[in-house]
């Protein structure tokens, strides 16, 4: 059977069609969820894209966080259901405190729009399992609020418990503490990630075709999960 991956659509979400393009190149089912429907429809993971849900007019993520749909998700996410939040669902994730920091405004207070170098430090997780740990992708990143933040106790316990998912390579694009672009929760089910790996599905429009491996990873997750 197909595996089904709701993509969640937020007033103010701009890369859900390319998130659930990415599902859909991967070899699953892309399923769209409403941000005001509590209902998941059966699916088997969930991505949360990117964009300015309810235009970040608050706090980037902040309002999304109570949306009916997130409710839900986090009940699901506490109980094993992979999650990926890319850039603006990162910032969801965290404001949802089902992942441990915050992100804040790009440290030179600019937006920054580039193909961006990564490091996979973990190929545990649901998400990243399709790579070898050190391994380095490309992707683009496009945020200005990008800048990953926690507190030194929060940091020292990613490292130690391998949490953290990916690095910058060859320049920070935001100032994010210790060059961290992504990180998982401990389950490794949920994982958040600034840069945009469903922009690097196609040779025709991507500088690479790495982003399809975070895709692919939740499918053999899925395959290997306890039913």
């Amino acid at each position: 059977m197909t595996a089904r991956v709701g993509v969640v659509t937020f007033p103010g979400s701009l890369d859900d069609g390319d998130a659930a393009r990415a599902v859909r190149i991967a070899g699953a089912e892309p399923v769209r969820l409403w941000h005001g429907d509590a209902d998941l429809h059966g699916v088997d993971a969930v991505v949360l894209p990117g964009g300015f849900s309810y235009g970040d007019y608050l706090r980037c993520g902040a309002i999304a966080r109570f949306a009916p749909v997130m409710e839900t998700i986090v009940d699901a996410a506490q109980g094993g259901l992979p999650v990926l939040g890319i850039c603006n669902g990162f910032q969801i994730l965290c404001e949802a405190h089902l992942l441990p920091g915050a992100l804040t405004r790009n440290q030179h207070l600019h937006f920054r729009n580039r193909d961006q170098v990564l490091r996979v430090e973990s190929a545990s997780t649901a998400w990243t399992n399709a790579f070898q740990p050190g391994q380095e992708v490309l992707v683009p990143v496009k945020n200005g609020e990008g800048c990953y933040v926690a507190d030194t106790a929060t940091l020292d316990q990613l490292e130690a418990e391998g949490r953290v998912v990916a690095r910058y390579i060859g320049g920070n694009p935001n100032g994010s503490l210790r060059d961290i672009a992504a990180i998982t929760n401990a389950a490794g089910n949920v994982v958040g990630i600034m840069p945009h790996p469903e922009h690097a599905v196609e040779a025709l429009t991507g500088p690479s075709l790495d982003g399809l491996g975070f895709f692919t990873s939740v499918l053999k997750h899925l395959v290997g999960a306890p039913a």
